[in-house]
C-alpha cells in the first residue's frame, strides 16, 4: 500500500536505471585493445580493471567530499592504474581518460523496463533526475539512451554544488522542482547516498535493490526490479 499521494517522484541514474557495469566494461574492452595495453604488460583487461576500481573507488570517496577536482579524479585514477604496472606516462593516463569519458555515454546499457517504467511513472508523476555523475556525462548519456524526454529537470551535483549524501543537493532539487519533501520519493540503488541521503530530508525512498543486498536500513519500499514498482506507484 502506498503510504501516501506523491507529485514528484526523483530518480538516480547509474546503476539505477543505466546499467553501468556493463556500459563501461565495453568501453574498458575498446580501451584495452585500441591502446594495446597486453604490449605495455598488462596481460588482460580483468588485472586492469582490478587496479582501476581500486583506485577509482578511493579517489571517489575523496570527490564525495570535495577533497579532490573532477579534473584529478578523471586522470588521476588512470595514471594510478598505470603506475601498478610501471607505465610512467602521463599523456597515455590522459588520452585514456577522456576516451573513457567521452565513448562510455554511447555505450548505451539500461536495466530492464527501463523506458517502461519511466514512461508509465510519467502519466502520473512530475519526474526528475538526480545524479552524482560528472555534468557532461550525464547529459550525454541521457541523450544517447533517449532518456530526457521522460524528465522535467535534471539535477546534477555539479549544477547543486552538492553531493548525494549530503541535504544541500535534495534541498536544491526541491528549490529547482517546486517539490516538497512530503510529497516526493527518492528512487536509486544505493543505500548510503540515495536512500539515507533521502530520508535525512524527510522524503521516503524506493529501494532498488538488483543484488539482493541483505541490509537493516528502514526503508519505505524496495522492489528487486524496476517492473515491480508498478505494484506500488
Amino acid at each position: 500500500m502506498i503510504k501516501k499521494r506523491y507529485k514528484h517522484i526523483f530518480i538516480d541514474l547509474d546503476r539505477t536505471l543505466w546499467d553501468f557495469d556493463k556500459s563501461a566494461l565495453k568501453t574498458f574492452q575498446d580501451i584495452y585493445h585500441n591502446y594495446h595495453l597486453k604490449e605495455f604488460g598488462i596481460l588482460s583487461l580483468e588485472v586492469f580493471l582490478k587496479s582501476y576500481n581500486k583506485h577509482n573507488d578511493i579517489l571517489w570517496n575523496y570527490y564525495r567530499k570535495g577533497e579532490i577536482k573532477k579534473e584529478v579524479l578523471s586522470i588521476k585514477r588512470f595514471q594510478l592504474t598505470l603506475d601498478e604496472f610501471k607505465i610512467d606516462d602521463p599523456f597515455l593516463a590522459s588520452r585514456i581518460a577522456n576516451d573513457y569519458v567521452t565513448k562510455s555515454p554511447l555505450n548505451v546499457v539500461l536495466f530492464p523496463y527501463t523506458r517502461e517504467i519511466l514512461a508509465y511513472l510519467k502519466k502520473k508523476y512530475q519526474l526528475h533526475l538526480i545524479t552524482n555523475g560528472f555534468e557532461e556525462v550525464q547529459q550525454a548519456k541521457l541523450d544517447s539512451a533517449k532518456l530526457r524526454k521522460y524528465f522535467t529537470e535534471i539535477i546534477t551535483s555539479e549544477k547543486a554544488g552538492s553531493k548525494k549524501p549530503e541535504a544541500q543537493i535534495f534541498e536544491y532539487a526541491f528549490e529547482k522542482t517546486g517539490a516538497d519533501a512530503t510529497e516526493s520519493l527518492m528512487v536509486g540503488d544505493d543505500l548510503a547516498v540515495d536512500i539515507v541521503g533521502a530520508r535525512s530530508v524527510g522524503m521516503d525512498q524506493l529501494y532498488v535493490n538488483y543484488n539482493g543486498t541483505q541490509h537493516k536500513e528502514n526503508i519505505t519500499f524496495e522492489v528487486y526490479s524496476l517492473k515491480e514498482i508498478e505494484g506500488i506507484l
